[in-house]
Formats: structure tokens, sequence, C-alpha cells
């Protein structure tokens, strides 16, 4: 494949549009131009590299080193002959069976020599599944009183993160390798680290996996409806159940710190129908809704919604 500059053009000195690897290594690092065109690289398809890619894959690694140093502050540090699938609560168990997950695509990718697949795929996992929602979702387990709950938590946190380094290293070599020793003291460098095996299979729990995913899934619409009728960041909204079944119920009160805290939920009631002004969520097992009535200007919204109808009717 060739690579293009960002308007697909081929890159040529008398155009001007030349973009020097060195100088890209100098400014961005070097993982950060493997990874970016480890992700571009798809099979008979152009890459058209541009300095903001390099740039956003610059704070993927950020990203990474950050979720390292959480881990460092809770002091997370790997544990001798930890087991994964010996894990008890929902969050970790759900963590341990998007990591197997994680490990069958990537090993399916480079197995095919498809190397963007497997850059992506780790993406997605390392900063939409490990670091914004693992983390966040952790935080109540670490700060509650429960000593064997928050010991479990820091082995389990500390496993992920050495599989997220080995899973990255061969793309991201020279962050991966410098935070695995700054993470414990190890017998052997990362790069002569075994590659993991594990299967789908021995670390997947369906249960843990629906309700985790019932609870993000939530979390989204929430932060979704909040952004969408700009309601303040900071401001906190009640949340009224709408005839939700058993399951649904037990996975909101399993997890109900994690919810009204990443969710920003003052408080949470049940009723037969929605009040008026309240924005309705359909979820699995129910719905939910959100009474913004007394939080937003209900007019002004009615008006902006008009407009996007109107746009969409002309088109």
């Amino acid at each position: 494949a060739l690579v293009r500059d960002e308007h697909g053009k081929k890159m040529s000195k008398s155009l001007g549009n030349v973009l020097d690897p060195l100088e890209l290594i100098d400014e961005y690092g070097a993982d950060a131009v493997r990874f970016t065109l480890t992700a571009m690289a798809a099979m008979g398809r152009d890459l058209k590299l541009s300095t903001q890619r390099i740039q956003g894959y610059r704070n993927f690694g950020t990203k990474m080193w950050n979720a390292a140093r959480f881990a460092e502050f809770n002091e997370c540090k790997p544990v001798e002959g930890f087991d994964p699938k010996s894990v008890d609560q929902t969050l970790n168990k759900w963590i341990v069976g998007e990591t197997a997950r994680v490990r069958e695509a990537v090993d399916d990718a480079l197995n095919q020599y498809r190397f963007n697949d497997a850059a992506n795929a780790l993406y997605a996992f390392v900063w939409g599944k490990v670091c914004d929602w693992y983390v966040e979702l952790s935080k109540p387990l670490f700060q509650g009183d429960d000593a064997a709950v928050k010991a479990e938590t820091q082995a389990t946190m500390s496993w992920v993160l050495d599989q997220c380094l080995i899973l990255m290293h061969p793309i991201m070599p020279y962050i991966t390798e410098q935070l695995w020793g700054d993470i414990a003291e190890r017998p052997k460098m990362l790069v002569h680290a075994d590659w993991p095996d594990y299967t789908v299979a021995d670390y997947v729990d369906p249960a843990a996996d629906r309700e985790m995913n019932w609870v993000v899934g939530l979390i989204e619409q929430v932060r979704s409806v909040r952004a969408e009728m700009r309601v303040n960041a900071g401001a906190k909204i009640p949340m009224v159940l709408l005839g939700l079944d058993d399951t649904a119920k037990a996975a909101l009160n399993g997890n109900l710190s994690m919810i009204t805290r990443l969710a920003r939920i003052s408080d949470i009631t049940e009723a037969d129908e929605a009040p008026k002004g309240a924005v309705t969520l359909p979820v699995e097992g129910g719905s939910v809704c959100l009474p913004l009535a007394g939080v937003i200007d209900v007019a002004e919204e009615k008006a902006r919604l008009q407009k996007v109808m109107d746009k969409l009717a002309k088109e």
C-alpha cells in the first residue's frame, strides 16, 4: 500500500506534503508512529497519514501510562500464582472475560496478517474497556471497607494491566517495556515474557458478562441523554424505574454505587408510568426514565428537536 497524505494525495517533495518518519518519531515517539501505521495498514488499501492520527495514538500511550499510575496509587502489584478464574466480584469476572476475548481476537488477526485488526481490537479494549470502564467502576471497590474485595480487585487489575502490556508489546515496545519494569521487579524483560494462551471458554462468565454490559449500557445511555439535552455536567438528576424485571433489578442493585456515581444520579424511585417532562430509556428487562422538566428548559429543547426534524424532513 502507498502512504498518502491526509487528503489522499501521493506524498512528493514537489508538493511539499512529505512526512519524515524520523521527525514524527522525535515529536510523537516511535510507539505512536508504529501504532498509527499498524492500525491504518489495512490489506489492499492505501494509507492516509496525518499528524492528528499520530497525536491521537500518542494520547493512547499516555492513557495506558495513566492507568498504570492509577494501579500504582491503589497498590496493585502482581500476585504470585493469581488465578483469574478464582475472582468473585462481578466487575472482576467481567474484565477477565473481556481480556480473554481480546486475546483471542488479537491472535486471530495476527494469524491472518491483519495487523490493523489486531491494533484496533487492542485500542478498543485498552482505552474503551480497561481505562474508561474498569478503572472507573473499580473505584468504589478500592474505596470500600471490605479488605478481601479490595485485595481481589488489586490482583485482578494488576493481572489485566500485565495482559495489556504483553498484547501491546509487539506494536508499542518502548512504553510497554518501560511500564513492565516500573510496575514491579520481574524475573525477565517483557520482550521475553510468555505469550498468553487462555481462551474465552476458560474465562468468560456469562452471568457477570450480561450484568456488567447492562450496567455499562445504562450509564452510557444516561450520559448520552445528559450531553444531548445539555444538562449541566455537575448536576445530579433523579432516575425513575418503569417495570424492570428481576434480572435488571438485580443488576441495578448490585452496582448501585457505580451507577449513581458515574451517571450522576441523585436518587432512584419506581413508578408505573413516566412523569411529564421525562426522557424514557429502554434497557434490557424494562425501561427507566429521567425527569428533566425542572432541570432543562423544555420549550427550548422542543424547539431544538423541531429544527432537527425539519432538517431531516428536507433531506
